[in-house]
């Protein structure tokens, strides 16, 4: 995958979940707990870029779909986002 496809994948997500209706205290947290969660998955999903956008598009979604206006806790957005999304794969199947 190249450098700009990677850029623009890693964009098309941050730009969901920075363009939220949160303050910036829990944007921040919830920024942060994206990357996490990430981190820990990514290596989940292969190398086509349209697979990559999929499943970081799933990510901020599910993040979004835990996350409120009191959202501070970086680690329980992220296991919550994760589960979100494992939830959301197994009822897909």
């Amino acid at each position: 995958m190249s450098s700009n496809t990677s850029k623009s994948t890693a964009l098309k997500a941050r730009q969901l979940i920075d363009g939220a209706s949160f303050g910036p205290e829990a944007l921040k947290a919830i920024g942060a707990a994206f990357d996490a969660a990430w981190a820990e998955i990514s290596g989940n999903f292969g190398h086509d870029a349209a697979d990559i956008e999929k499943a970081r598009l799933r990510l901020a979604k599910a993040m979004l779909s835990v996350a409120n206006e009191e959202s501070r806790d970086v680690d329980a957005l992220k296991r919550g986002a994760l589960q979100r999304m494992a939830l959301d794969y197994r009822h897909r199947r």
